[in-house]
């Protein structure tokens, strides 16, 4: 397993090295710190537009200086043998980790940056992470309590989308030998008055069983399903059932039921990611599609 861990040498970044020290353990994984330089002072520069040979030039001198450094920290969080060596570039930090991203198993990463800049912020770059790369993203914070993974969450709509994240959340309970809570949340907020009917309990109740039954039998005996009746919507019924249930990851995919692009403002993922404290393994449905 390779895992792409972006670091900004802040506190908050160095739990998600710690985080990725422990998953990279479990699967016999590589960790590699990621750091992306942006030179804020040269913003009057060409490099607002393009790129100067100015900056290339102070990038190369302080290339060493910033992968010794990315070493360094790297070192008194992972374990010798899971850490790869550290990748430094130059330019927009967004961005450099969704390119590096493609040729990792996942990406795990701070909520908060170098500038604490709360997860409520959007625009920050574990969202733009979040929205564009294709490549699972773990985003935690200093609260989160990821144990051995062995307490999930696993949301789902039904959908093929929703479908996709379910391997992942199988693959780490069957290697740390944990729990899966497969839930789906019934939001009336999503339908009119005329439709509000208890009846619709019982036979997404029915569908759980049966999508239990067909991606998750070989782990049955250590998945529970459920279907929480909220008045509000998908997200807040989430927020409040992590909120009473802590979990050590919650694995969600980006794209529901709609198939509406996570690029939209407002969805499930994105707004359960900004609240919880738990980690959030996100996927992205459209790999390989």
């Amino acid at each position: 397993m390779k895992i792409l861990v972006p670091i900004d040498f802040s506190d908050r970044s160095k739990k998600a090295l710690e985080i990725a020290a422990k998953f990279a353990k479990l699967f016999d994984g590589m960790v590699t710190p990621f750091y992306s330089h942006l030179p804020i002072s040269e913003l009057d520069e060409p490099y607002a537009l393009g790129m100067s040979s100015k900056l290339y030039q102070k990038f190369d001198e302080l290339e060493e200086t910033l992968t010794n450094r990315v070493r360094e920290i790297s070192t008194s969080m992972v374990d010798d043998k899971h850490l790869a060596e550290p990748v430094v570039v130059l330019g927009n930090a967004a961005q450099g980790i969704i390119d590096a991203s493609d040729n990792f198993d996942y990406v795990i990463m701070s909520s908060h940056g170098r500038t604490g800049f709360s997860r409520f912020l959007l625009g920050s770059v574990a969202e733009k992470v979040l929205r564009l790369s294709h490549t699972p993203v773990m985003i935690v914070e200093n609260d989160s309590d990821v144990g051995d993974f062995e307490n999930i969450l696993v949301t789902t709509d039904f959908s093929d989308n929703a479908a996709e994240a379910y391997p992942h959340a199988i693959r780490i309970a069957k290697q740390t030998g944990g729990t899966i809570d497969l839930v789906h949340i019934l939001s009336f907020d999503q339908f009119d008055e005329k439709e509000k009917d208890l009846s619709l309990r019982t036979i997404r109740e029915e569908r759980l069983k049966l999508l239990k039954k067909e991606y998750f039998n070989e782990i049955s005996d250590r998945v529970n399903q459920r279907v929480i009746i909220s008045q509000n919507t998908p997200h807040e019924a989430i927020f409040k059932h992590v909120s009473e249930n802590p979990y050590n990851l919650v694995v969600m995919a980006t794209v529901g039921r709609t198939g509406i692009n996570y690029l939209m403002m407002g969805s499930t993922t994105a707004n359960v990611v900004r609240h919880v404290k738990s980690a959030v393994l996100s996927v992205n449905p459209k790999k390989g599609k």
